[in-house]
């Protein structure tokens, strides 16, 4: 390679290097940060509302708190079947994916999604696509866990 070939190849590089600064995003962690914090707290508020309309209709913490769950889910699921949800989560980031709402729309958007290519191999396949690693090493996670804490109070028990 010639010096004017590595000079050439040089200022692409760096043209190139320019070209993906100008057209990457800017994303404030500060910013990012108080969306989430505020979405995620929306989301809890809603919840402790739900919740606290239960209890105010009789129904035991246990009852209240599973309906606090069911209730959430079918919101989320239905935000997403009107592609709301991914608006939200745009603007709040982890704030909307880090509660049950976050994982309803990881297991409704794929079925959503794949439902035209039938029942087997659109949703049944691609159902899981997203929630399925979640599933899977919360699982192995909460097995080692376990094994820990029984292999622990077996060798002081």
């Amino acid at each position: 390679m010639t010096m004017e070939e590595y000079q050439d190849q040089q200022k692409k590089i760096q043209e190139y290097n320019e070209y993906v600064e100008a057209v990457t995003p800017k994303h404030s962690l500060v910013k990012n940060m108080v969306q989430a914090f505020l979405m995620g707290g929306l989301i809890c508020v809603l919840g402790q509302a739900i919740n606290s309309f239960g209890l105010s209709r009789g129904l035991e913490e246990e009852a209240a708190g599973a309906w606090t769950s069911i209730a959430l889910v079918l919101i989320s699921v239905v935000l997403t079947g009107f592609n709301l949800y991914p608006k939200l989560a745009k603007f709040g980031g982890a704030g909307t994916l880090v509660p049950i709402t976050g994982f309803a729309n990881s297991v409704a958007a794929p079925a959503i999604e794949f439902q035209k290519e039938g029942q087997i191999f659109g949703i049944g396949c691609k159902i899981f696509t997203i929630a399925g690693p979640v599933i899977l090493y919360g699982v192995f996670t909460s097995w080692i866990v376990g094994l820990i804490v029984w292999v622990w109070q077996t060798a002081a028990g």
